[in-house]
């Protein structure tokens, strides 16, 4: 009977000292990902929440605990205006980029059927990237302006009589500026789903007797979504983030939550230029989270 238990307890043993080794190789595998997190994502954040709640005085900040920056901000018409035009032009640069970049990697995802020629196009949606951001942007303003490109085509066209003012230096222009710019982050992932869509699948449908517009509403655009949800997190993350740009194109009239964060650490007050961080991190989490529950990406890709 002892030497019957004996055998039968070795291979719960070797049971157990394999998945002993098998849970100290997965440490060691999530590990420097799980410390690089740490160190350069919770600990910035934590310590920039930290520093959000420091007495900010005019020429000095103290290590201080106290609210007086949180209320400033908040009770600030200046912060909270800048806090719904970031919103506001998200939301807008958002829409157009989908409106634009859907069509786009429609025909690039679907109905280019050489793969060749479909890199080929999507790398031309790249090549902006290829020269600074900056030029990318400040590129612009001889097309926006009075003078520019695009009110001399109207002009000649005699759809308008005079120069378009709006075009430049408004919010109108910091729209077009970021729809152009990051229209690109949301044509390739929507045009790399679209591309695993298998043909006979819609062919199928085409001998049912389903119509166009039939077959993009219950198969092309179900199936393209979870490349939408990806390309609108990539979009949003970048515009709800941005600066430059609206420092750019609105000629300093538009103020987003980065052209705040930017001024108040040029003008050494970190305690408000936390706030202002922690508000729009809190506001980028918020959008991304209700973005993933839309489609299990996990799931999905």
């Amino acid at each position: 009977m002892t030497m019957a238990a004996t055998s039968q307890d070795r291979p719960a043993e070797a049971a157990a000292s394999q998945d002993g080794k098998r849970s100290d190789r997965t440490f060691w595998l999530l590990a420097p990902g799980v410390i690089w997190m740490l160190l350069f994502l919770v600990l910035p954040i934590a310590m920039m929440v930290y520093v959000s709640f420091w007495t900010q005085t005019t020429f000095k900040i103290e290590p201080t605990l106290t609210l007086k920056s949180w209320i400033t901000f908040f009770s600030s018409d200046t912060y909270i205006g800048a806090l719904w035009t970031t919103v506001r032009i998200w939301l807008i640069v958002l829409v157009a980029t989908l409106v634009v970049g859907y069509p786009a990697a429609l025909f690039v995802g679907l109905f280019v059927r050489n793969k060749t020629l479909s890199t080929a196009l999507l790398v031309l949606c790249v090549i902006p990237f290829w020269t600074s951001f900056l030029i990318r942007v400040l590129a612009w303003r001889p097309m926006l302006g009075k003078e520019g490109a695009i009110n001399m085509i109207l002009m000649n066209l005699g759809i308008v009589d005079q120069p378009i003012e709006v075009l430049l230096f408004s919010e109108l222009s910091v729209i077009i500026g970021m729809t152009q710019i990051y229209c690109v982050f949301m044509v390739g992932p929507i045009a790399f789903m679209l591309g695993r869509i298998d043909p006979s699948v819609l062919e199928a449908a085409q001998d049912l007797g389903a119509g166009f517009w039939r077959i993009f509403r219950t198969i092309i655009l179900p199936l393209s979504m979870p490349g939408v949800v990806v390309g609108a997190i990539f979009v949003s993350v970048m515009v709800l983030g941005e600066f430059a740009t609206a420092a750019a194109l609105s000629g300093r009239k538009v103020n987003l939550l980065g052209n705040i964060i930017v001024t108040q650490v040029g003008s050494l007050k970190w305690a408000f230029a936390a706030v202002a961080g922690v508000v729009l991190t809190v506001l980028m989490g918020i959008v991304v989270a209700a973005l993933l529950r839309v489609v299990d990406l996990r799931k999905e890709l």
